[in-house]
């Protein structure tokens, strides 16, 4: 079963000039740790977005373990943690009433609450830390408690957006084999990296998006055996869809620039936006309509 299902994603933003998810669809499935990789500016931030319900999508369809994320995002969210790349936590708390007010959101009950609590900051090494003020952490610190309070209801999907960041080796050793323990108890672990490195060793699968688009999924088991070099394979493919999509985009810099001289820039700028929306709903194929949606934030 998979615990986490993208079928023909879309988002584009409001007047932007190019589709920051394209037809992205992938599976995430019971106990596998799958790694979501790509250059700055692919795609990943605004598809984790999407999948946790943080912005709206144009088309498409998100399900958590069953779950529909836009029709029921109550029963969808329930079913995940997430720990986002900048361990938003509230730093007038202190670690156990941060702790306390998630495990509050998500209805733990007293006894799951403390066996999860305690099984958690021991294994995060936070038992001497977990009463101070959270504003006292160190980078460090915050990314744990904010691992944590992702995990504090014990969710089938954990989700991480570049959760080694800021930790020091002996923490990316924790998070890294509590990811494998975790998985390995039938949970599914999805997190956005660029270790490659990282990924290529600890995870099942991965894909690789470039352009809101996926260009390569792989089943990482089977890869490692050939002794190719993801990283190598990862700069090949990357650097290919860029030129190519530097191609596209020159080509409606250049367009925009003729309709400039003839209609004027503002006028130039509405024409191309409505080319990418036609554009959109010609590929979606109409069949969810599209949604004029508000000027959120561009990733």
């Amino acid at each position: 079963m998979a615990t986490l299902k993208v079928e023909n994603l879309f988002k584009h933003y409001r007047n932007a000039k190019y589709i920051s998810a394209r037809n992205i669809s992938f599976d995430v499935k019971e106990g596998e740790i799958f790694g979501f990789l790509g250059i700055n500016g692919a795609g990943k931030s605004t598809t984790i977005k999407c999948i946790t319900g943080i912005i709206p999508f144009t088309s498409g369809c998100i399900q958590v373990c069953g779950h529909d994320i836009v029709t029921n995002p109550y029963n969808a969210k329930k079913n995940f943690g997430f720990v986002p790349d900048n361990h938003a936590v509230y730093d007038k708390l202190t670690g156990v009433e941060y702790i306390n007010y998630l495990a509050d959101l998500y209805q733990v009950s007293s006894e799951q609450r403390k066996e999860n609590f305690d099984m958690l900051v021991d294994k995060f090494n936070m038992r001497n830390s977990v009463n101070n003020q959270i504003s006292s952490y160190s980078h460090g610190m915050k990314q744990k408690i904010s691992i944590i309070g992702a995990l504090i209801h014990s969710p089938k999907l954990w989700i991480l957006d570049e959760p080694m960041v800021g930790l020091d080796p002996q923490s990316i050793f924790e998070v890294k084999e509590y990811m494998k323990e975790y998985a390995a108890a039938g949970n599914s672990v999805f997190f956005s990296s660029h270790n490659l490195d990282t990924v290529e060793r600890l995870c099942d699968r991965a894909v690789i998006v470039h352009g809101g688009r996926v260009i390569r999924d792989i089943d990482l088991k089977e890869y490692r055996k050939t002794g190719k070099d993801l990283e190598k394979e990862f700069i090949e493919l990357t650097k290919a869809a860029t030129a190519t999509q530097n191609q596209m985009r020159q080509e409606l810099g250049q367009k925009e620039d003729l309709l400039a001289k003839e209609y004027g820039k503002g006028k130039a700028n509405k024409m191309i936006i409505k080319q990418i929306k036609d554009e959109l709903d010609n590929e979606i194929g109409q069949t969810i309509p599209r949604k004029e949606e508000g000027d959120d934030e561009q990733d």
